[in-house]
């Protein structure tokens, strides 16, 4: 069992126990502690004020697309990404015990887990109810002891709580799978001999004609595979955008390297987020 007290093996999340977050905790890091939290802000002050070592952020799904308000935390915080990890999203249809499916009315969950659970709430023709996560609907049922009210969440959340599960993997996608990076007060470079890296960084553009296309040349006519791109407004000014960015290589690596020098040419603001090794996740795409 990890040790309860111990700040250097306890990792954050954000949400409620028995959250999809908590379950990657365990999942990738089953030596440690979660450590819930109320915020992602209040998960990332966990490790910068050494009340966590690590924190477990999710940033994209494939289903729900990107997580909202992490592209605009991680560049200000003091933290950096030291690994990925990659969690298969399952949704339970959740209850208290002696419910059944006849006896529900309504459903409640994330907004987005409803959104990825269509069928099975059109199906048995519930009422949709959004909460704030996943775990906090659980949370709320348990604690309602009402037959007629359910909650989409994970199997943890039904461990946690004491719920039975009504129907098991009610997503409608399959393939639904949540990516989420790590946090740490401290980089942690891996060799870049020691296998596939990616290298995270973002970087600001003045809106002129070919600003974009000149910034990312060099990943092109070096050969650097870009994985993940995307923008957004900094401080609400149409003028200028922030770009968020996930590259295969090492900064070590010379084509990556020379890349970076040519974004830092055309471009303002280039900070790195992390160097971590890839997930073998990757390796199955």
């Amino acid at each position: 069992m990890p040790d309860q007290s111990d700040p250097n093996r306890t990792i954050a999340f954000q949400g409620e126990p028995g959250a999809y977050s908590d379950l990657a905790c365990r999942s990738a890091y089953p030596d440690m502690k979660s450590l819930p939290c109320a915020t992602f802000e209040d998960a990332f002050a966990a490790v910068e004020e050494g009340r966590a070592a690590l924190a477990m952020i999710p940033i994209e799904n494939s289903v729900a697309g990107r997580v909202a308000d992490i592209h605009h935390l991680l560049p200000e915080t003091s933290l950096h990404i030291v690994a990925e990890h990659f969690e298969g999203v399952r949704h339970q249809l959740l209850a208290v015990p002696g419910a059944t499916l006849e006896t529900i009315k309504r459903v409640r969950s994330h907004v987005h887990a409803l959104s990825q659970c269509r069928k099975i709430v059109r199906e048995l023709g519930l009422q949709a109810v959004v909460h704030a996560d996943t775990a906090g609907a659980a949370a709320y049922i348990s604690r309602l002891n009402d037959p007629s009210e359910a909650a989409i969440a994970s199997r943890l959340a039904a461990e946690t709580y004491g719920l039975q599960i009504l129907r098991e993997d009610v997503e409608d996608q399959s393939h639904n799978t949540t990516r989420f990076i790590v946090l740490a007060r401290e980089p942690s470079i891996p060799d870049p001999r020691a296998g596939k890296s990616i290298t995270t960084f973002v970087f600001n553009v003045r809106n002129v004609p070919a600003a974009l296309y000149k910034a990312l040349g060099g990943f092109a006519t070096n050969g650097v595979n870009m994985t993940k791109l995307e923008s957004y407004m900094v401080g609400g000014a149409f003028h200028a955008s922030r770009f968020y960015c996930d590259v295969e290589g090492h900064p070590e690596q010379p084509n990556v390297r020379l890349a970076l020098e040519e974004l830092d040419f055309f471009s303002r603001d280039v900070k790195i987020l992390g160097v971590y090794p890839a997930h073998m996740f990757r390796e199955s795409c």
